[in-house]
């Protein structure tokens, strides 16, 4: 049986609403750690203190970071995964959200299929992937690099 257009419009509709709401979840996650880090004294991203960000503690704080972060996806992972379920493409939520995962890291396993009017969510789901862990490196990437600087200018 092949779906019709309406299907695919139907596909689209609901992976373009995910990937604007996994976004919006990330951007307010990614703004709620920044804030979490300046409560914790970094006093902004442009005025760290070397006294206080010693080199374990700097490592200690960009694991506490990165794990949040993980978090955040594993949130965003679940909230595709549950539309998965809700719109009957699968019917276990443990099949629905391991589907999630390999399509938000794009490891795209074929060993999970999915009906074929539903793939293009995959795939969708997969440039959301890409789009989040990109915005979570860049996160990561600015928090060490103002670590970085504020030891080499402070040794």
């Amino acid at each position: 049986m092949q779906a019709g257009w309406g299907m695919w419009d139907a596909n689209w509709g609901w992976s373009g609403a995910l990937f604007v709401i996994t976004i919006a979840v990330h951007a307010v996650g990614v703004v709620a750690i920044a804030r979490g880090l300046a409560w914790y004294h970094v006093k902004g991203w442009h005025a760290l203190d070397a006294r206080r960000f010693t080199p374990t503690r700097s490592i200690a704080l960009i694991v506490i970071v990165a794990m949040c972060l993980s978090a955040l996806h594993a949130v965003e992972s679940v909230i595709w995964a549950f539309a998965y379920v809700q719109l009957g493409a699968f019917s276990s939520p443990a099949l629905a959200l391991l589907y999630s995962v390999d399509s938000m890291t794009t490891r795209g396993s074929g060993a999970l299929p999915i009906a074929p009017h539903w793939a293009m969510m995959g795939a969708t789901e997969a440039g959301n992937g890409m789009l989040l862990f990109g915005i979570s490196t860049a996160f990561l990437f600015a928090l060490m690099h103002d670590l970085w600087r504020s030891h080499l200018l402070n040794d």
